[in-house]
């Protein structure tokens, strides 16, 4: 065989190799799930980056390299917004709304993250510098004031959402009562208090326990859960 056939069934063979890797590769739990297109309507504009996953802004958390529970465990992401304006300044809020289930959400808002007073040449670089709000000293753990996604054991996927509000100058903080607990949070009394608008951006990505089993429950479907669950369950949201 001369060095031109050769070639030409070399290529063949490495292109046959890569559609059947490329192949193998989506159907991986390593694969990025992309949300379902009801839940990608609220992605806009809005980066979330965590360590090893890269920007995971409208996926799912996937299922191995214990990601699912390592996101438990990491420091904030970090937050890029690149239509953010220079001289403005920002608000970032981080909520689960489906807290302690999405089909049960008693504890709809769960505050995970609130920081203000963030400039907009820094929320472009992804880099979350202001004033760092949060729910008792109980909660705040040792990463402070972010309180990083642990969703309870059997209580499905959760949304995790980031929301930028831009802050027009205001002096934002919670009351005594918001103050005590992150769950059951009115986040949109808190919205209405100081006047803030639509959001400028916002994302969201999934995940659930990383003790339940993927063939047991899939991201698409909404879970249901024991009608139930004690305090502490709940407070791991």
């Amino acid at each position: 065989m001369g060095w031109t056939m050769r070639l030409v069934t070399a290529a063949l063979l490495l292109g046959l190799m890569m559609v059947v890797t490329g192949d193998e590769d989506e159907n991986s739990p390593c694969a990025h799930e992309a949300l379902l297109d009801e839940d990608t309507l609220f992605c806009q504009g809005l980066e979330v980056f965590y360590p090893e996953l890269g920007n995971i802004g409208c996926k799912v958390v996937p299922d191995c390299n214990n990601y699912r529970q390592k996101i438990t465990s990491w420091m904030e992401p970090i937050v890029k917004f690149p239509g953010a304006v220079d001289g403005a300044t920002y608000i970032l809020v981080m909520v689960d709304p489906d807290a302690p289930s999405r089909a049960e959400p008693r504890q709809r808002f769960w505050r995970h993250w609130l920081v203000t007073d963030i400039k907009g040449a820094d929320l472009k670089k992804g880099k979350i510098q202001g004033q760092e709000l949060s729910g008792p000293s109980a909660d705040l753990g040792p990463q402070g004031a972010y309180q990083a996604p642990s969703p309870p054991a059997h209580s499905g996927f959760h949304r995790y959402q980031f929301f930028v509000y831009l802050q027009e100058g205001k002096v934002i903080s919670l009351l005594p009562k918001e103050n005590k607990t992150r769950g059951s949070w009115k986040m949109d009394r808190f919205l209405n208090r100081f006047h803030l608008g639509e959001p400028e951006a916002s994302t969201q990505f999934m995940t659930q326990n990383y003790q339940d089993s993927p063939t047991l429950q899939a991201p698409r479907e909404r879970a249901s859960e024991p009608k139930h669950k004690n305090q502490a369950e709940i407070a791991a949201c």
